[in-house]
């Protein structure tokens, strides 16, 4: 077995964007609209894991392939048709892990979102995306020396 992707049904497309891709980094891969469904649907990456996929091209798989079935993705679902979603914290989480914790959090931070439970210990941070699912953020390897703000900010809302 392996694992494909994880659909998150998203309420605004450009706001999910702008967080999964222009705050956190990641890679729009590829988008599907259906026009008889009414739906769009937007496959997104971690930009390493991209990196993984291009060298499994390079070993002579082809390039749809490598991505379709060696990269991990998010598989943001818009439906075109106004729907309330609710329980994002129902659905659990999604886990990154991340080259600086510290960093990360700074850029999220400088980008309007509300890092909810800070990395005080170094090593996990948590967030949440415009339609409340749960992000946990892990740092690489060991976790980091406690650093301020981080050590001595509490947590906002829920996580």
């Amino acid at each position: 077995m392996e694992y494909l992707h994880t659909m998150v049904r998203v309420s605004d497309l450009d706001k999910s964007l702008d967080f999964y891709c222009d705050k956190l980094g990641m890679v729009e891969v590829t988008r599907k609209e259906s026009e008889q469904g009414r739906f769009t649907l937007v496959f997104l990456a971690a930009p390493q894991d991209l990196q993984e996929a291009d060298r499994e091209t390079a070993k002579g798989e082809a390039a749809a392939s490598a991505v379709s079935f060696n990269t991990p993705m998010i598989e943001l679902t818009y439906n075109w048709d106004p729907e309330e979603y609710t329980g994002g914290r129902n659905f659990g989480h999604l886990a990154f892990r991340v080259d600086d914790i510290y960093a990360t959090c700074q850029t999220l931070r400088n980008g309007g979102v509300t890092i909810n439970r800070p990395p005080r210990d170094g090593r996990m941070a948590f967030v949440r995306s415009p339609d409340g699912i749960s992000i946990e953020l892990l740092q690489k390897g060991e976790a980091k020396a406690p650093e301020e703000p981080w050590a001595s900010m509490e947590n906002t809302g829920s996580w």
